[in-house]
């Protein structure tokens, strides 16, 4: 058996097969959390209006940013995906925007939390290089945009790349210096850096590509608004982003552990009370399925009910974090189950 190392490939057998050995390549190569769109905890492939200034979330980890009024677009996992993906997600457009305000942006982004990225040493001098690597299949060709920014986007990146030809797969690369200023990149558990793919952008929000600046942009300077087309769609997935200055194969991690990282973030969990108190107040314990970046919100999304309940409230997690609050008049026996949605996005 023949086995040629390289540097950047890393283990290559005589069956054409790899093994990376590169440093960045145990463990996280890829910083990009579901980079292959195949979790999607919250709408299970359903479609997701995007018509609002707040982060609206779609596939684990990865959300959306649009406008109240004027421009408006879905986002859903499909399963349209190049060879060797199963999933992406895709934007399109259902009320065009042909005449964007300067401060106006609709925008797909993702924020890696900074434990992530604390090794790369953004923000300082000596901050590593690294390369985002993605692939992409819109309705409308030209040159689009993006942007790598701090967690206050005070400090930022543009860049563009180039779709060639309408509704057909490329991959793209953009390999970006190092941040060496910015204050808001986080080493903990906040926002180490935003990435952003611009969907449409006013002026204000535009930048010149291929150099750091001290201002809020969030894609380059010429590039494409899709929002301008009604029915336009723009596809993406297989985003990587590594340290170093090439781009390397796509960083395929088990389903269950992408699963256990976008469980950092966001999870379900079930509470149930089974005929144990008549009527008050009840701790329900409903651990945690993965440790949380931070203490969550929640959510209840379903709640399951019989016997002799005549009424009950749900109320948050009590300080404890992994215990809910169950208020009910019952008389035994009874069943007060409920299902809630914890989020600890950044």
């Amino acid at each position: 058996m023949s086995v040629t190392i390289n540097g950047t490939n890393g283990l290559t057998f005589n069956d054409a097969s790899t093994q990376n050995t590169a440093a960045t390549g145990f463990g996280f190569k890829n910083r990009i959390i579901n980079g292959a769109m195949v979790i999607d905890q919250r709408n299970a492939g359903a479609a997701v209006t995007i018509n609002s200034t707040a982060n609206t979330y779609v596939v684990d980890r990865w959300n959306g940013v649009g406008q109240a009024s004027d421009g408006v677009f879905t986002l859903q996992q499909s399963s349209t995906a190049p060879a060797g993906f199963t999933k992406s997600l895709l934007a399109t457009v259902t009320t065009a925007d042909s005449s964007i305000g300067a401060t106006q942006y609709y925008l797909i982004r993702q924020i890696i939390e900074g434990y992530n990225v604390a090794d790369l040493g953004f923000g300082a001098a000596g901050a590593s290089t690294f390369t985002l690597s993605f692939w992409v299949r819109s309705s409308v060709t030209g040159t689009f945009g993006g942007a790598a920014t701090d967690n206050s986007a005070l400090y930022c990146y543009p860049f563009s790349y180039t779709i060639s030809a309408a509704n057909t797969w490329e991959q793209k690369s953009i390999t970006i210096t190092g941040p060496t200023s910015g204050s808001t990149f986080d080493k903990t558990n906040g926002g180490g850096l935003n990435l952003y793919f611009s969907l449409g952008m006013g002026s204000t929000y535009l930048g010149t590509a291929g150099a750091w600046a001290s201002a809020t942009y969030f894609s380059a300077t010429g590039s494409t608004n899709l929002i301008s087309t009604l029915n336009a769609t723009f596809y993406i997935t297989g985003v990587q982003l590594e340290k170093g200055s090439t781009a390397t194969s796509f960083d395929y991690r088990p389903y269950g552990t992408e699963l256990a990282l976008c469980e950092r973030y966001a999870q379900f969990v079930e509470t149930s009370a089974n005929g144990q108190f008549s009527s008050g107040t009840m701790n329900v314990p409903a651990p945690y399925r993965t440790t949380m970046r931070s203490s969550p919100s929640s959510t209840a999304i379903s709640v399951r009910v019989s016997g002799n309940i005549s009424s009950y409230s749900l109320n948050n997690p009590t300080v404890y974090g992994s215990e809910f609050q169950i208020t009910a008049n019952a008389s035994n026996p009874y069943v007060l189950g409920a299902r809630y949605l914890l989020t600890a996005e950044l």
